[in-house]
């Protein structure tokens, strides 16, 4: 598990992403095909009504916080900081960011914020720890 330093969590979430991908894709079409509408004729407001809408926002969520994660992993790792705490807060981010999905698919939007706001914090001392060894 430590042997691929901050990589393997990057490597994971970037797989987590993919899943989400084909997981839309998997319910959007046939949502879609359903419609009354063709894909072009489709409002915002219409397309946020389709089932898959949950899975389409989590998968543009899978787009946004976690650069931000790929970002100080790849940093640490640069600056030889990929510890067994920072590569086990870095799994703890991709479980958190898992969580996260099942949470909002199932539309349990207060257990969703807890868990963003747990990710968001581990996210935080990822960062604290890259900027203690880059500013001293």
């Amino acid at each position: 598990m430590y042997d691929n330093g901050m990589i393997a969590p990057v490597v994971g979430l970037v797989i987590w992403s993919l899943v989400m991908l084909v997981w839309l894709y998997a319910t959007r079409l046939p949502a879609m095909a359903k419609a009354s509408k063709k894909p072009g004729e489709m409002t915002r407001a219409d397309v946020e009504a389709l089932p898959s809408a949950s899975v389409a926002n989590n998968y543009n969520h899978l787009m946004e916080q976690p650069t931000i994660f790929y970002a100080i992993c790849f940093a640490l790792e640069l600056l030889g900081q990929a510890t067994e705490t920072n590569i086990g807060l870095a799994w703890l981010y991709v479980a958190l960011r898992v969580v996260h999905t099942m949470l909002q698919v199932a539309n349990q939007i207060m257990f969703r914020f807890l868990v963003f706001v747990a990710a968001s914090i581990v996210l935080a001392i990822l960062t604290a720890s890259a900027a203690f060894q880059v500013f001293g």
